[in-house]
């Protein structure tokens, strides 16, 4: 087994080679997809996804999603699709867009936290699809990162949270989109929407008709639905109310996110990271998991984080941002 843990450059054809063999001998590689950084094994090893969870020290009963490249990969996989499954990914696949589908019995219950479903997508980044392709197996990965910390949006995120538990990192760039895909399941009574992300709900219902936000205490295991997740070390605040930059941190040493800049600076913080100095969400969403990361990694009290208008995209801004706070009392 190569354990070497060293990033790699993705834009050398021997990078990925290499990588592949990693996969199909049932080690580990983190690689980058458009929304973030992934950590990848052979989907069908079950001692390989075994290692994931140790790796991640994650649950075992959090599932993981699957990567394939190709609409043939999912017979594999699945038993049966539905035409309002086949609609969206005519629309949206490849790219950021996971659908719960019956799983095959041949899916590690691992993969899918013993449950009869399995969350499959088709990554769009080239370095995932060319990967995927040459390691020939689906490829199962979550985040690579801590189970429960931010999600990494560059390979260097990977190599300071994962270090040599990863075989191998392939440095592909910043991730494009930097939040996790969005869930989807057509299998209930009505389209749900399970975990939103860059592709919106209304997007989503445009293809399908009404879709529903799937509640907080729904039973289904689904990645990334854990009430604290995406989370700083630091105690992180979300300012409420049309006055947000009115709380003085008193007492404390503190880090802001905001959302679009101060209009003269804000001296009652120590640091203040811009997600976007034009208020565009997609600008703030491909930045968020970063900018988390710096305010943690400078030792303050508190982190406070500028709230955003919940919809389109800024559904899925918050969505993060809440699982991230500490819990209200």
């Amino acid at each position: 087994m190569i354990r070497t843990g060293r990033i790699i450059p993705a834009a050398r054809k021997e990078s990925i080679t290499l990588a592949a063999e990693v996969i199909r001998k049932g080690g580990l590689v983190a690689f980058p997809t458009e929304t973030v950084y992934g950590l990848g094994c052979d989907a069908l090893n079950p001692e390989a996804v075994a290692r994931v969870f140790e790796a991640k020290q994650r649950p075992s009963f959090d599932p993981l999603i699957v990567h394939v490249a190709e609409k043939a990969a999912l017979d594999g996989l699945t038993q049966t699709i539905s035409l309002s499954d086949h609609r969206l990914m005519e629309r949206f696949w490849p790219g950021p867009l996971t659908l719960l589908l019956p799983k095959r019995a041949r899916v590690p219950d691992l993969v899918t936290a013993g449950l009869p479903t399995i969350a499959v997508r088709m990554p769009s980044h080239p370095v995932a699809q060319e990967l995927i392709r040459e390691a020939a197996v689906p490829i199962a990965a979550p985040s690579a990162n801590p189970f429960g910390y931010v999600s990494p949006t560059c390979a260097q995120h990977v190599a300071d949270g994962l270090g040599e538990r990863v075989d191998l990192i392939l440095d592909g760039g910043p991730c494009q989109l930097g939040v996790e895909s969005t869930i989807a399941s057509m299998i209930g009574s009505r389209p749900e929407l399970l975990r939103p992300g860059s592709i919106t709900l209304e997007e989503i219902s445009k293809v399908v008709g009404p879709v529903v936000r799937a509640r907080e205490s729904l039973t289904m295991a689904v990645p990334g639905r854990l009430a604290r997740h995406y989370a700083t070390h630091t105690p992180l605040t979300i300012l409420t109310g049309h006055t947000v930059r009115s709380v003085r941190p008193l007492g404390e040493r503190a880090g802001l996110l905001a959302m679009t800049a101060p209009r003269h600076g804000d001296q009652r913080y120590c640091a203040i990271e811009v997600l976007s100095p034009s208020g565009d969400l997609r600008e703030a969403a491909q930045h968020l998991f970063a900018a988390l990361r710096r305010l943690d990694a400078q030792g303050f009290d508190r982190l406070y984080a500028e709230p955003c208008d919940e919809r389109g995209l800024g559904m899925a801004i918050m969505d993060r941002l809440r699982r991230c706070a500490e819990p209200l009392t």
